[in-house]
């Protein structure tokens, strides 16, 4: 018996990373899933790889009403119901406040926060249709705290922080429990292009996030897209039957302080 047998969970931002690794654990534990995502060919060779049966790729720009509206109908027709959502598509830019242009800006709000409010606005009522379910939101370390260099990101995610809470509340009722992810630094493609200059080496992104955590993080490395998503399926699954509007940080311990020397 898996822990999400008989779920059907749609994964945003799936075609790779931390959507990617949620996709793959979520089948393995008996889930069907639809999976968007703006890269439609890796998120329909990932759909086809878990098989007709077990998965679904529709593209999804999250910022857009009318892609979640499609989605959905995709969900509903093939599977019968959505019973989870999983809003981890997400971006990030790396720019000093005073230099960010309004355009960089407003471009990650409506990944990161606009689409995680359309997204929850969609399902929420199929969810509710199907008896009740989970709604996991990624949020951040930096939806929690300060951090120099990403203003636009870290205040998209404390508003995903904030609309994870008010969901909560909102959708008891309905039995549907929502919470947040907070990871720290995760090795996947978006932190190691993020670090960087779009047009620069994203193998050079890597190694400065690489050398960031072994300086910062008391684990003393970058964390793995797995590990996010066992956080995540104990999120989505029964274990955590009793938890709602929370956030819950996986970051190597970067948030508990200043390591040592």
């Amino acid at each position: 018996m898996g822990k999400l047998d008989g779920r059907v969970i749609v994964i945003t931002g799936a075609a790779r990373g931390q959507g990617e690794q949620e996709a793959r654990l979520f089948v393995a534990e008996g889930a069907r899933v639809v999976l968007g995502d703006v890269l439609a060919e890796r998120g329909a060779a990932l759909a086809t790889e878990l098989g007709e049966r077990q998965a679904r790729f529709v593209r999804l720009d999250v910022a857009v009403e009318e892609d979640w509206a499609a989605l959905v109908e995709v969900a509903q027709e093939a599977f019968g119901k959505v019973d989870g959502l999983v809003n981890n598509a997400g971006i990030v830019r790396f720019n000093a406040l005073v230099d960010t242009p309004l355009e960089e800006f407003q471009q990650v709000v409506s990944v990161n926060q606009t689409g995680c409010f359309l997204g929850m606005r969609t399902v929420a009522p199929r969810i509710a249709a199907a008896g009740g379910g989970t709604i996991v939101n990624t949020a951040s370390y930096a939806g929690l705290t300060g951090m120099a260099f990403v203003g636009a990101y870290a205040a998209a995610k404390h508003a995903v922080v904030g609309l994870t809470r008010v969901a909560a509340l909102e959708l008891a009722a309905q039995k549907i429990r929502v919470n947040a992810l907070c990871p720290g630094a995760v090795d996947t493609p978006m932190v190691d292009e993020g670090a960087l200059d779009p047009s620069a080496d994203p193998e050079e992104g890597a190694r400065i996030v690489a050398e960031l955590c072994r300086k910062r993080v008391p684990l003393g490395r970058i964390g793995r897209p797995e590990e996010v998503a066992r956080l995540a399926l104990f999120l989505t699954g029964e274990d955590s039957s009793y938890i709602t509007g929370q956030p819950f940080v996986i970051d190597g311990g970067w948030l508990a302080g200043e390591s040592p020397a």
